[in-house]
């Protein structure tokens, strides 16, 4: 039998089963728990905010008490203890590489073998006397209830999406409602995953602004420094620009961009960059070659920047499939490629051939 360790923060006790004792954890998050979400969310230490796989109680669960399967992302497993408070219940923690239960699921992690062994290894079936495990729905790709029953004598009941419905499905028997079982996408949801994918994003952006800034200070006429001054602040200007409409415009604007793709839809967020970059160039009295010079290598590179980034958000949406997303995948990032390497190469030569 293999079970968590006691020195987890958010353990507040045990409880004695014919196991052996096991770890109970509070139902409320602590400041702690909302420091982690927040580095978690700007992607500090991510792929490490794990809890220990294995059985945990919340309250004073006994042998018949509703048996809970989730992930062992601490994200996924604080937000499921939270819409626990005052009930008994045990919580099983599978191990997916500090993955959330969907796309855990998807990659394999979350997966029926893996529920099973963390049954064995937890003795569940000495600790309670029913042979019922609660999955999470967004699970199902990766978990057949009748596989777990074959392999571990336990059946598996889909539980609803969100885990704030986990109460009013447990107080309903056991059943869900149809809203229980739709995946909704809100705005507020899709500017949660903002944070992570910017700084994801800002790291790619600030080297190539270093290496275009370079470039620029000995692309003008004047002094090194005397270029950068000139030009540089419009090239990181656009380089950032087309960060923002990847990794902001794109989530938030999601359900409005007409086209299924992610890189199109990124496509279609960096025309707002580039709109803003013809009305401020045309606003300072530029001549039509300075503005052409100006604006023709971005409108190359703003599209393929924004829209590679875009796709940084096929795995965590409800507007995707794993086979589309492989498709796009496919055919978009080689095209991203290329045209910005044409763009970089039209803003390079431009100054020689004008």
């Amino acid at each position: 039998m293999s079970q968590p360790d006691f020195d987890q923060p958010f353990v507040i006790g045990r409880i004695d089963t014919p196991v052996g004792p096991i770890a109970k954890v509070s139902a409320s998050l602590q400041m702690s728990d909302h420091l982690g979400t927040i580095k978690a969310r700007l992607g500090i230490g991510r792929m490490h905010y794990t809890v220990d796989p294995g059985l945990y109680a919340v309250g004073t669960p006994d042998s018949s008490s509703h048996v809970i399967v989730t992930a062992n992302y601490k994200l996924t497993f604080d937000a499921l203890r939270s819409e626990l408070y005052g009930r008994n219940l045990w919580i099983l923690v599978v191990d997916t590489d500090g993955i959330n239960v969907w796309c855990a699921a998807g990659k394999g992690s979350f997966s029926v073998n893996e529920v099973a062994r963390r049954i064995q290894y937890t003795g569940l079936d000495r600790i309670v006397i029913h042979r019922r495990v609660i999955l999470p729905q967004l699970s199902a790709p990766g978990v057949a209830a009748h596989e777990l029953k074959k392999l571990s004598g336990f059946n598996g009941v889909f539980g609803p999406i969100r885990a704030g419905d986990l109460p009013g499905f447990l107080d309903a028997g056991l059943e869900a409602t149809p809203d229980m079982r739709t995946k909704k996408f809100p705005v507020w949801e899709r500017i949660e995953l903002i944070p992570i994918e910017f700084v994801s994003g800002f790291k790619l952006v600030a080297l190539l602004s270093l290496f275009f800034l370079v470039i620029t200070g000995f692309r003008g006429t004047g002094s090194f420094f005397e270029n950068i001054m000139n030009d540089g602040l419009l090239v990181v200007t656009v380089l950032f620009g087309a960060l923002l409409a990847g990794s902001v415009l794109t989530p938030i604007l999601l359900p409005w961009l007409p086209v299924k793709a992610f890189s199109l839809k990124g496509v279609l967020a960096s025309l707002f960059i580039l709109a803003a970059l013809c009305l401020v160039n045309l606003g300072h009295g530029v001549s039509m070659d300075q503005f052409l010079a100006n604006i023709a290598p971005w409108c190359l590179m703003v599209p393929a920047l924004a829209a590679f980034l875009a796709m940084n958000f096929t795995g965590c949406s409800t507007f995707t499939s794993l086979s589309g997303v492989k498709k796009e995948m496919k055919f978009a990032a080689p095209a991203e490629a290329a045209a910005f390497a044409l763009g970089a190469i039209t803003w390079l030569t431009l100054p020689f051939i004008q």
